[in-house]
Formats: C-alpha cells, structure tokens, sequence
C-alpha cells in the first residue's frame, strides 16, 4: 500500500469473518492522517448522538438503529482507493450527509410517541415519504418536513446489507408478496412490526415509484392514521414529460400545500421559497459544472461522489440546508483544480461507463469496486440524471409547475415512468454526451418496469455499440443475490468477452460475507 493512486492491494483489507476491515488503507502520510481525523470527526459524533437520553431511548428501542453502528465502516468502504482531491470531496460530503441523518434522528427520537413524546411536541411536523421529493416543505419556515422511513430503512441498507431482511421476513408472513421491490415491502414490514417512530401533525404521500411503493404506503397511511395523523395522496401524473399532465401535475401540488395548510394553520412563505429556490438552483448549477468536467479525460466528480450526495440534497434537502449549497460551491473549486492538475481516479481508466437502472442499495461500494479493481470509470448512475434545470426565484406562479415536474422527477421515478424515451433514449444520448463506451446496467428483479425492456436494452446497445453490462441485485435483500454475484457478473464480461486482466487481481475475488 502507497501514497499513489492504485498502488494498494485493496483487496488485503477484506477479511471473511469480521465486519470491519482489517486494518485502514495507508494513503501515504498525508492522506491517511487526514482520512483517520475525519474518521475520529465521525466516532464523535456518534458519541455525540448517544450523550442525548432520547436517542439512547431509540437505539435500544428499535431494532434498525443497531445498524447505525456502521457509519464509520460505510464511509470507509466508499473511500476505498481514494488519495487527494477525490479523497476530500468524498470526506466532506459523506461527514455532512452524516452529520444530517443524525440531526433527523434526534429530532424523530425526541417527538417519538413511542418513547414517551405527547403530540404536540411534534405539532410542526409533516411526515414525507422516503422516496419523495420534499420541496413544497421550502414553503413552510415554520414547520419540518421529515421521513421517518429514510431513517429507519434506507440509510440502514446503505450500512448494513442485510438491515431489512428480518422486516422482508414479517411483510411476508402478513401474506404479502415476495415478488414486489424490497423497498416499500420493507417500510411496510417496520409498520407491521411496530418499528416505526410515530410522530408528526400530518402526512403528505406521494405515488411514487411502482405499484411496491402504493402497496407500503396503504400499510403505512392505516398505521398513521389510527394515530391520528391524517394523510394526504400527491398523485403525481405517470406520463410526466408529456404537456398535457402539466396542469393536473400543478394542481396536485396545489391540493398538498392546501392540505398542510389547513392541518397546521400555516400559510405557505413565498419569501422563504424563493429563498430555498435559489439554494436549489446554485446545487443544480454545480452539480452541472461537475457533470461538464466528467465529459472531460479528467472527470473528478463520480461514482459515489456523487451519486449518494446528489441523491440527498435533491431530494431530502431540497435547498433547505444552507450548508449544502456552501459545500457544492467548494467541491466545484476543488474539482475544478484537480482538473486542471489532470488528476486521476485511477491509474488506468479502461471504460467510461455509465451506472443505469436501479441500484443495489446494499451495495453502493460497488461502484468503487468498479473503478479500483477493472479500471471502469464510473462517471454517473441513472438516479443522479434527475433534473437540473433552472427553477423560477421570483415568479409565484411558475413556481408552482417547478414543484410539480420536480416532484414528476424524483429519483427513480423519472426514468422508471414517463415511457420509453426517458429510460431507453435518454441512456444512449447521455452515452453519446460522455463518451462512454460502457454501460454497467443493474437489473434489480423486482423490478418491473426495467426488466420489461431487458430485450430493448440488449437490442439498441448492439445498435450503438455499446458494450453491455448486466449485474444482477435484489435492491435490500442480500440473501437472493449476495455482493460477491454482484462481482461475479462483471468478472465474467471483463475476462470471458473483453478478455481483459483487473488493474487490482487481488479485488477480483475476495470474502466480504460478514462485512458490515
């Protein structure tokens, strides 16, 4: 192991019987004693977390927050190769993401019912889905706008790969499918095991990604409303991109803000919208500016750099965390001179691929994996390609169709419905913009809407000459399809087809069975 770039053996760090590495990558001085003060940034702040009686109270509480014990090895696990630049881009955007799940759980554990909150204490509480976008919340500065489900399931996955399986296990024992995405299946598995934080004045659900995700959220709005909390349906139009479900996309806004409004006695804050919307547009400027560098021989922004940050801050931040439009202006210089340093990921890049379909969620590293051990580029996945137009700052009407195609375009949602154009064409001009040469595309089997167009993909890669790549998950369930198939399945296209050596023989094959 080395100061340079692909001079380590990355894969003498698995061991097969322990959770954690076996030791941390040496970076070289420099490199790794500031990867080791961040990483004692993160052990503080988990000690932090726990100085609070509440969230005590919540870790004992429920089963999913045993998960969180893995923070620090997740961030270890998306740094893996990392050196300079790249290495503190990644620190600083997964210390403040981390640091923001750990404000969303202390405020969930203290107005948690279940921990002996009274209701009013969560009075200014909206209660959103996992998978929805949070932007009509920029309009309410008096009130929050939280998921309990980003919480307790998706974050979980993100640091334990099997975080969901025991709640896989008690949604099916209710009778319900095995078939569906383990997604909402999961959520609704942590309702009926009476996991879920109950908390919040009133809920905003929204029809977001498949007939999954309409299936929890029934589950889900029983729950809540036997609590008292009411819930409200955001029906966002499926055909999103065409004109004429502009007007009802709008008015289903309208009928949100309505609905928090007549539950909370708030009045939507123009002023604080626009506020919100300038943050919004300043994350999309950048994020735009690193996309620009990636079509470039000397991308600096990619994989999960950012992927998982852009994920969040579109979605869950939606402007309203000052911090992060601050961090997107700095990750911007600092890419900018990487750039200009011709700094490189790797040292070999073989294949510019684009990451299309619907991603292992536990198995994010993955795509560091990519990188580190074949020498495949990945510059962006497909949840990151949500939209980066600009956003009105002034105009109150405009604004409201601003909410409604960014709600028509939450992750996932946007390619998965919309029709063909947006999952097919969209993939091979984003091939074209970027010159990639490769697509490493996830065929998550629960999924419905991607898999039915499996022959289209195969058919149209050939037609541009794209070479294909298909890996094979179960999104939160690892016991179907476990991480080492998931490498299985690139090893064999790299060696059998493309007849290709990995830059790093000692990543091809390893044990990661018991890895957190």
């Amino acid at each position: 192991m080395g100061k340079a770039v692909g001079s380590s053996k990355l894969g003498e760090l698995y061991s097969g019987d322990k959770k954690v590495f076996k030791h941390r990558e040496w970076r070289g001085i420099r490199d790794t004693w500031y990867d080791y003060t961040r990483w004692l940034g993160i052990i503080a702040m988990l000690g932090k977390f726990m100085l609070h009686p509440k969230n005590v109270k919540g870790f004992f509480r429920y089963r999913w927050m045993l998960n969180y014990l893995a923070v620090p090895m997740m961030i270890d696990k998306h740094s893996m190769g990392l050196r300079g630049t790249q290495l503190r881009i990644c620190r600083e955007e997964y210390d403040l993401v981390a640091s923001d799940v750990a404000k969303l759980l202390t405020k969930i554990f203290s107005m948690d019912r279940n921990l002996g909150a009274s209701p009013e204490k969560s009075k200014h509480v909206v209660l959103m889905d996992e998978n929805e976008m949070t932007n009509i919340m920029c309009g309410f500065p008096n009130l929050e706008g939280l998921s309990w489900e980003t919480a307790s399931c998706y974050v979980c996955v993100l640091l334990q790969g099997d975080a969901m399986t025991h709640y896989l296990d008690v949604v099916q024992e209710c009778g319900m499918p095995g078939d569906v995405c383990p997604m909402p299946a999961s959520e609704a598995g942590i309702c009926i095991d009476g996991d879920m934080p109950v908390f919040g004045k009133c809920a905003v659900q929204c029809n977001t990604t498949c007939d999954g995700s309409l299936m929890g959220n029934g589950v889900i709005s029983r729950a809540l409303e036997r609590n008292g909390i009411p819930v409200h349906q955001l029906a966002t139009p499926l055909r999103h991109t065409e004109p004429g479900v502009q007007e009802y996309a709008a008015q289903e806004v309208r009928n949100a803000i309505a609905f928090i409004e007549e539950q909370t006695g708030e009045k939507f804050d123009w002023d604080y919208y626009f506020e919100c919307a300038k943050r919004i547009n300043i994350g999309a400027r950048e994020c735009t500016e690193w996309l620009e560098i990636t079509k470039t021989d000397y991308p600096q922004v990619i994989g999960n750099n950012i992927l998982l940050y852009r994920e969040t801050e579109y979605m869950a931040i939606a402007g309203k965390v000052p911090a992060f439009a601050k961090l997107d202006k700095k990750i911007t210089k600092m890419a900018t001179e990487a750039y200009q340093k011709k700094t490189m990921l790797a040292k070999e890049y073989r294949h510019r691929a684009v990451i299309w379909g619907v991603q292992s969620q536990f198995y994010t590293d993955f795509v560091a994996w990519l990188l580190n051990c074949w020498g495949i580029l990945p510059m962006f996945d497909m949840l990151t390609m949500v939209s980066l137009d600009p956003i009105s700052e002034d105009d109150k009407e405009q604004a409201i169709y601003d909410m409604a195609h960014q709600y028509e375009n939450m992750i996932m949602r946007n390619r998965t419905h919309g029709g063909y154009e947006v999952l097919l064409d969209d993939l091979w001009r984003y091939c074209e913009e970027f010159r990639a040469d490769m697509v490493i595309l996830w065929e998550h089997i629960a999924c419905k809407a991607l898999d039915g167009m499996h022959g289209m993909f195969e058919e149209q890669a050939r037609e541009h000459g794209i070479k294909l790549v298909w890996v094979n998950h179960d999104l939160y369930d690892p016991r179907v399809i476990p991480r080492k198939n998931l490498r299985q399945d690139v090893n064999r296209y790299m060696r059998s087809v493309l007849r290709e050596e990995p830059l790093d023989p000692s990543l091809e094959d390893y044990d990661d069975t018991n890895l957190w």
